[in-house]
């Protein structure tokens, strides 16, 4: 499946007080079919509007609200969040920002953990755990079906091998009940993929990967090839110093910022690649947009290739 296209975006912006005024249009990689829905390839993670530590409220609630009435505004219509960022922080965010919804935005939500007092992350995946968190992250968005739910594995380094089953069929049996229309994984391995998709079909998948973290690339290819979503985090996460230079030389020759290029070679990658680069401000906001709509040559494409193999 390939992506539509469309004109550039247009971002104006004003002088005072990091205020950004955005004209709609086409954002960048155009859009990508998301189970029965379309969804602009460009997208936003709402991660960053929790406190530090991804715990607690934003410094700035008003701020908050800003970037995601503009991430809308601008045209994104793939918002990604978690009731466990804050935890509930940012689904409440949302549902103050943006509710109603307009019928064009998807907001994407994950389960799997919960989190302790210090700010961890434990894991909760029995069943009976999962149905909570679904039901958190109906009550705090204030919609009766959720678009998409992504089955979280692994932990803080990384996929853990073992069986996705018995939580992937809590899911399963929750988007029977209606209360999810689509299913995706994240943090997970190629075998957790593939017996997550002998359970119920997903649309998605939600792993690290960037330019210095190429482990996924067959599994990339394999999803793009099966008209399923791969969607990457942390798109500058796990750098060498090294590897850091050489993104730095591509961007400095091109007049863009390394995050820029690095988005760019997101979109570029594969068609099937959904960006949800995160940010509380809206000067970042616009940077982001605009940087990945950098076009890269051959010679650049190359040149970037090298760092993660």
């Amino acid at each position: 499946m390939r992506p539509t296209t469309g004109k550039a975006l247009t971002v104006s912006t004003t002088a005072t007080n990091d205020s950004t005024s955005f004209t709609p249009g086409a954002l960048p990689g155009g859009t990508w079919r998301l189970g029965d829905r379309e969804v602009t390839r460009f997208g936003y993670g709402a991660m960053q509007l929790a406190g530090p530590g991804v715990m607690g409220p934003p410094a700035d609630r008003d701020g908050a609200l800003a970037v995601l009435r503009a991430a809308v505004q601008a045209g994104i219509t793939h918002i990604d969040t978690s009731d466990a960022y804050g935890p509930r922080v940012t689904n409440e965010l949302i549902r103050q920002a943006l509710h109603p919804y307009p019928r064009s935005l998807f907001i994407a939500t994950k389960v799997g953990a919960n989190r302790d007092a210090q700010g961890g992350w434990p894991t909760a995946r029995r069943p009976e755990d999962l149905r909570r968190q679904v039901r958190e992250n109906l009550q705090a968005l204030g919609v009766d079906t959720l678009d998409l739910v992504n089955m979280r594995m692994g932990d803080a380094n990384g996929p853990q091998d073992g069986s996705i089953a018995e939580a992937f069929e809590t899911l399963a049996q929750l988007q029977q009940d209606r209360l999810i229309a689509h299913l995706g994984v994240s943090n997970v391995t190629a075998e957790q993929v593939a017996e997550a998709r002998s359970i119920a079909p997903i649309v998605c998948v939600q792993n690290m990967y960037n330019l210095a973290v190429r482990h996924d690339d067959d599994l990339l290819d394999d999803l793009a090839r099966d008209s399923i979503a791969y969607v990457p985090f942390f798109p500058l996460g796990g750098f060498t110093p090294l590897q850091s230079k050489a993104l730095s030389a591509v961007a400095q020759r091109l007049s863009a910022t390394p995050m820029a290029v690095a988005l760019s070679w997101l979109l570029q990658r594969s068609p099937n690649v959904l960006l949800i680069p995160g940010t509380k401000s809206l000067t970042h906001l616009r940077e982001n947009i605009a940087g990945a709509a950098i076009a890269l040559s051959e010679q650049d494409l190359a040149e970037l290739d090298t760092i993660g193999r």
